[in-house]
């Protein structure tokens, strides 16, 4: 399969919010297509504060403005560190990094940059996601864009919230859609039978089954339910638990999900990306499948093998290019940088596995 592809944004194309803090990624971003024809991208920068010899947890203490603290963690808290996650022992957690949303403008290819906006257009609020932002997956809908992020916060923990906006700039907030611990949401760009769907991986604390793919149906985006697992993972490139990552396009094939799985092998976790085609009409049935022994991209470049997170490709935004034949993936590179990959539609349809 040919993939064109290329690295676009890195850290250090981005400035730090405030003073003696530094930029630790610029990843996972929301991809639309504009009127123009252009292409933007709200990509999750995440930041930190700089302190030697400390540790400290930054949190949003504002409302009407971006200001943060940074809370000095005492060391006979602190259980355990892994990654940017300060375990307490307590039993809580908390994140060293923060992170809120940045605008970048793409042309019509998806290939070059034509403007990196360094202030962010969304960010967690006093309320809402103190502890950041993440992960934005941005679905146009009669002229508007709904938003489905996830917010980090200390009461609601780990919740997918909805924003909705006619400009990429102003936004509505609407709240928590899926309460903790459900992330990778993303609402379909029409109505199925008169609802709104959405799919959606929750998560518990009791593994009876491997993190899943479930669907979710609204008649007003507010109050969703009649959920049902439709996807689960499989031995393979998806062993561990899988997500979906981009919103799903309509073709005349199917809806087309590009989704990602995690695959454990000794102390490694790796993140690939797959494809799934769901029935236009009943979105809970799979058409077609990446087969569990090939995942449709594996992270094989350099930033993706190694980054803040090592061994990471994440889709998060498709859309098709203005020939109608290939799909522009927007991926997360090692939870570090962003990337966009060109890929013929028909070598992804060909790939999957048909039931």
């Amino acid at each position: 399969m040919k993939i064109i592809e290329k690295l676009l944004v890195r850290p250090e194309d981005f400035q730090p919010s405030f003073p003696n803090w530094a930029v630790q990624g610029a990843l996972n971003p929301a991809a639309v297509r504009l009127p123009n024809k252009k292409i933007a991208l709200l990509a999750r920068v995440s930041e930190a504060a700089v302190k030697k010899n400390e540790i400290v947890c930054p949190v949003i203490i504002s409302e009407k403005h971006y200001s943060a603290s940074s809370e000095k963690i005492g060391k006979k808290e602190i259980l355990k560190k892994i990654g940017n996650g300060v375990f307490f022992k307590n039993g809580t957690c908390r994140l060293t990094n923060i992170s809120e949303f940045r605008k970048i403008l793409l042309d019509e290819t998806g290939f070059n940059i034509e403007k990196i906006e360094q202030k962010p257009v969304f960010t967690g609020t006093h309320d809402e996601g103190e502890f950041g932002v993440e992960d934005p997956r941005i679905t146009v809908f009669h002229r508007n864009y709904l938003m489905a992020y996830v917010a980090v916060s200390h009461n609601e923990g780990v919740s997918t919230c909805l924003a909705v906006s006619k400009n990429l700039h102003n936004w509505q907030r609407k709240g928590i859609i899926f309460r903790e611990q459900n992330k990778d949401v993303v609402i379909f760009p029409e109505k199925i039978n008169g609802k709104f769907v959405a799919l959606h991986r929750p998560e518990g604390s009791f593994y009876f089954s491997r993190p899943s793919i479930w669907i979710s149906y609204s008649p007003d985006l507010t109050y969703w339910g009649k959920e049902k697992s439709i996807l689960q993972p499989r031995q393979g490139w998806e062993s561990s638990r899988i997500g979906a990552g981009t919103v799903p396009i309509k073709t005349k094939q199917g809806w087309l999900e590009i989704y990602h799985g995690v695959e454990k092998k000794g102390n490694k976790k790796i993140y690939s990306a797959g494809a799934v085609l769901l029935d236009l009409k009943n979105p809970e049935k799979a058409i077609a499948r990446s087969p569990p022994d090939k995942p449709l991209i594996e992270p094989n470049r350099e930033y993706e093998k190694h980054g803040f997170v090592s061994n990471v490709v994440f889709p998060t935004g498709a859309l098709m290019d203005l020939n109608e034949k290939d799909l522009l993936l927007f991926c997360g590179g090692g939870d570090k940088v962003i990337s966009v990959k060109k890929i013929a539609l028909k070598d992804i349809l060909d790939s999957m596995e048909y039931y």
